[in-house]
């Protein structure tokens, strides 16, 4: 039990880390080329695929470096991670088109 509590706080902790790296990395990229997704949906399409893209990382790679230890810890299909990982990375480039 208490290194179920212990990877809930791991999980919390790479989302948070990962996810504020990532945002502020995009935030840079788009900067560059003067576009601003603050405030609109399409900042929300990037939230969006920045936690899928975590979400796939953590279920294919750092699940298995955790301190759980179950049964059911497996990879997530190619075609599945190919799928997320693609959708992911056409919200990242049709978000500054929402408006």
């Amino acid at each position: 039990m208490f290194r179920v509590f212990l990877e809930v706080i791991r999980i919390t902790a790479i989302f948070l880390i990962l996810g504020s790296i990532m945002g502020a990395l995009i935030k840079l990229v788009y900067g560059n080329f003067g576009i601003n997704v603050d405030n609109t949906n399409g900042g929300w399409m990037v939230g969006i695929s920045i936690l899928i893209i975590i979400f796939v990382l953590y279920r294919n790679r750092l699940q298995f470096s955790g301190f759980y230890k179950g049964e059911h810890r497996v990879k997530l299909s190619k075609t599945l991670s190919a799928f997320l990982i693609s959708s992911s990375v056409l919200m990242l480039i049709f978000a500054p088109l929402v408006h």
